[in-house]
């Protein structure tokens, strides 16, 4: 009974330990697996985080953006002017055009610069037109060839009519080759010079534009430089009563044309403010504001014009070039360099507009570096390609 007794108490005791011995394997385990799954969920938050904060970005590589005209400026504060759109009118200057064309053909060359807005006075040298060691030859030197051959065949038939020996029809043919021979050479040798043929103006009056560059091959007829006798043109705008007390702070006006969607300002046109109206008009509600300008370039007298009227200075204002903004829906983006490769997509409030800048009213901050030319090209990089989280490192 006694041995009995012993062996029963020798194999409790050996339940008892292998029961804590599991227990304790157990417990490390399940310790050991949470943590490993607390890791991992860290880790995985970590990357959700990053990719986050990444995702609103493009990269348009440096060569890319260069290809496609990519340009970016660093945005700092400046004066704008507080702006009125209207509509106007380009009226027609008075007094008279003309266009001087080539007399003979020949490679331009000019005796002294002619530029947009320069006077002239009549019988000006404006352009000389050389025909030298051309395959044609000097259009000169043929036609005093042609001239001489039909001057002699003339003298010759007159002599002959006289003894019957020459019919009149035959001589009358001979005197007529001989007339257009004639006017032809005095056409072109009257201002025939060493260097070539000599183009000169026809009247006084004003450059409105040259049509040619220096070594421009030209041929017989081809425009070379406009004239008017007018060096002024008039801008007319039309503004709406409502704005009628701010018509004297006005300085200066943009226009942009509907043939060609250019804008142009009246400061580099050597603008400035003729009048503007006390009163509308009997049948109108609009006041007339009238500006002068030179009168050079590609504007057509006549033609209707949106107009941007500048008003009073506004200081330390942020703007941007119409070509740094896209549209979407209705609501206008921009886009901003982050570094050399990346660019991140920015709405913008917008402001006043003068034709060329507009005012950003949010959503830009001094300093930015927003891109000015190309933008539509970093849309499309931000549309057609998907970046992933840990490609891009700054």
């Amino acid at each position: 009974m006694g041995i009995l007794g012993m062996f029963l108490l020798g194999s409790c005791h050996n339940h008892d330990k292998e029961q804590n011995h599991d227990g304790h394997d157990h417990s490390e385990h399940t310790d050991d697996h949470a943590g490993h799954n607390h890791a991992e969920e860290g880790h995985n938050h970590a990357e959700e985080v990053a990719a986050a904060s990444h995702s609103d970005e493009i990269i348009f590589p440096v060569a890319k953006a260069e290809a496609a005209g990519v340009k970016v400026e660093t945005i700092q504060p400046k004066t704008f002017h507080q702006v009125i759109p209207t509509s106007g009118q380009i009226l027609a200057a008075q007094g008279d055009e003309t266009t001087v064309v080539a007399n003979v053909a020949g490679v331009v060359s000019f005796k002294s610069p002619v530029t947009d807005g320069m006077p002239v006075r009549q019988g000006m040298p404006l352009v000389v037109l050389s025909s030298k060691d051309m395959m044609d030859g000097n259009p000169v030197q043929r036609a005093k060839v042609d001239y001489d051959i039909a001057r002699k065949e003339y003298e010759r038939a007159k002599g002959l009519l006289e003894s019957k020996i020459v019919s009149e029809k035959d001589f009358n043919a001979i005197k007529q080759t001989y007339e257009n021979a004639r006017i032809s050479y005095e056409a072109v040798a009257k201002n025939q010079t060493a260097g070539g043929q000599v183009v000169t103006a026809p009247m006084g009056g004003y450059v409105k534009s040259c049509l040619v560059n220096e070594g421009d091959y030209v041929t017989v007829g081809q425009p070379l430089v406009s004239i008017t006798q007018n060096r002024r043109l008039f801008l007319r705008a039309e503004v709406s009563e409502k704005y009628y007390g701010y018509l004297k702070s006005i300085t200066s006006a943009n226009f942009q044309t509907p043939y060609n969607n250019k804008v142009y300002s009246l400061d580099d046109l050597s603008g400035r403010v003729l009048s503007y109206g006390k009163a509308s008009g009997g049948s109108s509600f609009y006041v007339p504001v009238t500006f002068e300008f030179d009168n050079r370039g590609d504007v057509i007298p006549g033609s209707y014009v949106s107009v941007y009227l500048l008003s009073s200075p506004m200081p330390d204002v942020l703007v941007l070039p119409h070509t740094a903004l896209t549209e979407e829906q209705g609501l206008y983006f921009i886009y901003i360099q982050l570094d050399a490769e990346g660019y991140k997509k920015q709405e913008v409030m917008l402001g006043a507009d003068n034709g060329k800048e507009i005012q950003i009213l949010s959503g830009l901050k001094a300093g930015d570096k927003v891109v000015t030319e190309g933008a539509y090209q970093v849309k499309l990089a931000g549309a057609t390609n998907a970046i992933p989280a840990h490609s891009h490192e700054h």
